[in-house]
């Protein structure tokens, strides 16, 4: 799979730009706040219909804009397809495959598929559960596209759920709530949250042994990375990869903290209190990894889900924003003999240098939102 071609239109700083691709490298090279990221964030945009960088799509249209498009054609197994995405930041976003409407803009994910490595991602290793939870649940996107429809459920459930138990809560202290419509909430929570819950255990089965091994790849002689899913459902319940065994154990344990729920007003309970717990050499790597054993290890989860996308078929685009200049010579080494091979890479840079001589290929500069190739 690779981008052959990319068009924007009032997207962040650009008015329009046609930037041609091929398969192999590609190096945006150019001082900061030119456009370089504005590109590769487009990229990953048509991709998965989100942003790296903000998490609303105000900010990805351009000052006196209405509106902004991104699109795309991409090939894969020989297979041209145009992919076209429009912003309307208020509204309802719209999105086109070769030219024709798509009921909904989520339909068009996974036909693009991208594993973009960014400054943010140290995020993932320092910053807080809720950025390890957004990491597990956009590479379950990126994999299985139906899995987002299950993860806007839950997210709609719960915020319905919690909107009731506040209500619920302070008429229990007036006399005394119904609590049957919470019930049925309780139900629909359980079904998406057991869903959502099995599919991420099943990932991190999955990515455990590739994060490993991409770390120990990028860290020679380093610490032995450990990654395990901690549930807010309790150390008592097991985390299988079985939709229906996790939503009744969801249900009981939702069950079990209602009372205290229907006090606080929120829910206690469920995917989106979970954490990612990483370690290095068993200890906490959030309080005890130094920033390159940090940076190091957000860049094995990066690689470990592009090894992960690969064994799934379908070799995805890969980006590297800004990465280089935020390692030492030895791992910027490192990390070139492992994305040489990839069918395509995109990467960002400030200056020529920090780009290794190993992914030397196509070069464009960027300059005041002007793009123009080199080589």
């Amino acid at each position: 799979m690779h981008l052959a071609h990319l068009s924007l239109a009032d997207f962040r700083s650009y008015a329009t730009v046609e930037l041609p691709l091929e398969p192999g490298v590609t190096a945006l090279v150019g001082p900061n706040g030119q456009g370089k990221t504005n590109l590769v964030e487009a990229v990953g945009y048509l991709a998965s219909l989100s942003s790296h960088r903000v998490a609303a799509d105000a900010p990805l249209v351009r000052s006196g804009a209405e509106r902004a498009v991104v699109r795309g054609n991409v090939v894969r197994d020989g297979r041209a397809l145009l992919l076209e995405v429009e912003i309307n930041p208020g509204k309802a976003n719209r999105a086109r495959v070769n030219k024709s409407p798509v009921p909904r803009p989520r339909d068009v994910l996974g036909l693009l598929r991208t594993v973009l490595f960014a400054p943010e991602d140290l995020a993932l290793v320092k910053g807080d559960p809720s950025d390890r939870r957004h990491f597990l649940d956009d590479l379950l996107v990126t994999r299985t596209p139906r899995l987002a429809a299950v993860r806007a459920d839950y997210d709609r459930v719960l915020k319905q759920r919690n909107a009731l138990l506040k209500t619920a809560g302070l008429a229990r202290r007036s006399g005394g709530p119904d609590l049957r419509t919470l019930d049925v909430w309780d139900m629909h929570l359980s079904k998406a949250g057991g869903e959502l819950l099995a599919a991420r255990v099943e990932l991190v089965d999955s990515l455990r042994p590739l994060v490993d091994k991409s770390y120990a790849a990028v860290a020679k002689g380093s610490a032995a990375v450990g990654i395990t899913y901690v549930s807010s459902l309790g150390p008592a319940v097991e985390l299988v990869p079985d939709r229906e065994v996790l939503a009744a154990a969801l249900a009981a344990a939702l069950a079990g903290v209602r009372s205290e729920e229907l006090d606080r007003g929120i829910t206690l309970v469920g995917p989106h209190r979970d954490e990612l717990a990483l370690t290095l050499n068993e200890l906490p790597a959030r309080g005890y990894a130094s920033h390159g054993e940090s940076w190091s290890l957000a860049l094995a989860l990066r690689l470990g889900s592009y090894d992960l996308l690969c064994a799934d078929g379908g070799e995805p685009v890969l980006i590297l924003d800004d990465v280089f200049a935020e390692l030492d010579a030895d791992r910027r080494n490192r990390l070139a003999e492992l994305v040489a091979p990839a069918e395509q890479v995109l990467i960002t840079a400030a200056v020529v240098a920090d780009v290794p001589e190993l992914l030397e290929g196509a070069r464009a500069d960027v300059m005041e939102g002007v793009v123009r190739y080199v080589r």
